[in-house]
């Protein structure tokens, strides 16, 4: 007989503004079948994705936005003005320099309107509805069990992930004698509803759950051939876990989970003979096809959320906006006096029809139509081998410089490496692993997490200060921005702002149990 389930789908931790255990009745569902709960998973665990998605003051009510900030906070970006236009318009600059400049207020606009976090809400709203899939795909024991495994599996990776941002943006990075004392993010994985106001679980409770989620993931997907790089497979859950394990300094396992994942399969794409030239204009639609964060990218293993990079860079008259940093870009320049081309420079990057030596990031098309993967979370088989390599090192085995070459040969011209890193070792092989990591996965979600967790490193610490340039709109309308001076983020451990606050709202509701992070200074320009 058929097991008719009533499901309420019920988004109780942190999703309301100010109301911890606010009910969302909006999704009521009737799940008969594991058929059933995978739509919900589709509609409302996974995160939404539209293409056509705005960056503008709708940001904060707009579903398809996914932490945006991210990608202006760290050392790879840079502001881009050209011509007259209002600072207190909606463009991307104008929106996102709070964040770019680590204001004290970060959600509040230029105008001096404040908003809510809307990050902080979908990411505890999608962890609501996986929490009651995983409770309620037991009731379904008598569909197939690849089935069962496949939804149980994916609802785990996307809860696993979704804390795993959320530890990374609100609180500080996992330091294994002080995890237990640090404060890290509200913790909910019952899809029952506790009354109770609720407080911080420390960082090495929010990253056991991580590791818990993901190893089961990779146990319940097992096996298992997913038709589409927007449902997570094992792979990809390896991958994602091998990172967690880099944060977490255990090298070891970080090896591990990362070579499984090569070994299951994760084809690099050689760039040599590819033509990822940009070869027109955004304007008529003349652009190149060929982009690695893509449907067809045989390194895209999983993609989900949002473009972040075509909202935030782009050519235009009278537009403040952002580009590549010179800081990043030199780096793909390093080995040119060896005669030696990083392919990626033309493969990942456009160049400014208004200024030529302004770079945007080309990883995804720029034209909605195309756009069939996404930038705010994906997970590429690169990824794997410099993790893998970063472990390796970090253990002092040698045989990191052959798990990198493997990376590099499909990234330089003709497969021709730099021959200093053969005599690489110790720090100085860290750091260069370290630099290629920037290189390959810039503006895809990693590097101010990175920048971060280098600080905090036992073995080889690596702090750094980050200064963004300030730029007022130009004079006439085909001019330059006007340099104004710069923000300066100081380093880890000097600044609270490497934390993002916790929203004011739930430190309100949830009266006094739920601690806020030290209070960032107010910064003005130097």
């Amino acid at each position: 007989m058929k097991n008719i389930v009533y499901l309420i789908i019920v988004c109780f931790l942190c999703v309301s503004c100010g109301d911890f255990l606010k009910e969302y009745s909006k999704d009521l569902t009737y799940a008969s079948s594991c058929k059933d709960l995978d739509e919900v998973m589709i509609g409302n665990g996974y995160m939404k994705s539209d293409a056509t998605s705005s960056l503008s003051s709708s940001l904060i009510s707009q579903s398809t936005l996914y932490y945006p900030w991210l990608f202006v906070m760290d050392d790879d970006v840079e502001e881009f003005a050209t011509g007259v236009y209002k600072v207190t318009s909606e463009g991307p600059l104008t929106l996102m320099r709070p964040f770019y400049g680590w204001q004290k207020k970060p959600f509040q606009t230029i105008k001096g309107v404040l908003y809510d976090d809307p990050c902080w809400k979908k990411l505890y709203e999608h962890i609501g509805y996986l929490n009651v899939i995983l409770s309620e795909i037991k009731e379904f024991s008598h569909e197939p069990e690849e089935d069962r495994n496949r939804i149980t599996g994916e609802a785990e990776f996307l809860r696993g992930a979704y804390y795993y941002l959320l530890v990374n943006m609100y609180a500080k990075p996992y330091v294994k004698a002080t995890a237990s004392s640090d404060m890290g993010v509200p913790l909910n994985i019952t899809e029952k509803i506790e009354d109770k106001y609720f407080s911080r679980e420390s960082v090495e409770t929010i990253y056991k759950q991580i590791v818990k989620d993901l190893k089961n993931a990779v146990d319940h997907l097992a096996g298992i051939q997913q038709a589409t790089i927007y449902r997570v497979n094992e792979t990809a859950a390896r991958i994602l876990l091998s990172r967690v394990y880099l944060y977490m300094g255990e090298w070891e396992l970080a090896e591990v989970e990362s070579e499984k994942a090569i070994q299951a399969g994760c084809p690099l794409w050689d760039l040599n003979g590819v033509d990822m030239t940009d070869n027109g204009s955004e304007s008529t639609g003349n652009l190149k096809q060929q982009y690695m964060i893509s449907a067809t990218s045989p390194e895209v293993l999983f993609t989900q959320g949002m473009n972040v990079m075509n909202l935030l860079m782009y050519d235009g008259t009278n537009v403040g906006r952002f580009k590549a940093s010179d800081e990043l870009l030199q780096l793909y320049s390093k080995y040119s006096g060896e005669g030696i081309t990083d392919l990626r420079m033309t493969g990942y990057f456009s160049v400014s029809r208004k200024k030529s030596d302004c770079y945007f990031s080309r990883k995804t098309s720029v034209l909605a139509k195309d756009i069939k993967a996404f930038d705010a979370f994906v997970i590429r088989s690169a990824e794997a081998y410099l993790n893998k390599a970063e472990a390796q090192a970090m253990q002092g085995k040698s045989e990191a410089i052959q798990t990198l070459k493997t990376l590099l040969e499909n990234r330089f011209e003709n497969g021709e490496i730099p021959t200093s890193i053969d005599g690489l070792q110790g720090e100085n092989l860290v750091r260069f692993i370290r630099e290629e990591r920037r290189r390959e996965l810039c503006f895809e979600c990693h590097r101010w997490f990175d920048l971060r967790r280098y600080a905090v490193c036992e073995k080889y610490p690596e702090k750094k200060e980050v200064r963004h340039a300030l730029y007022a709109p130009a004079t006439v309308s085909n001019g330059m921005g006007v340099y104004e001076g710069e923000y300066v983020l100081k380093p880890y451990g000097e600044d609270a702002a490497w934390l993002m606050p916790i929203p004011d709202y739930e430190i309100t509701y949830n009266k006094g149990e739920m601690k806020q992070n030290d209070e960032r200074e107010e910064r003005g320009i130097q």
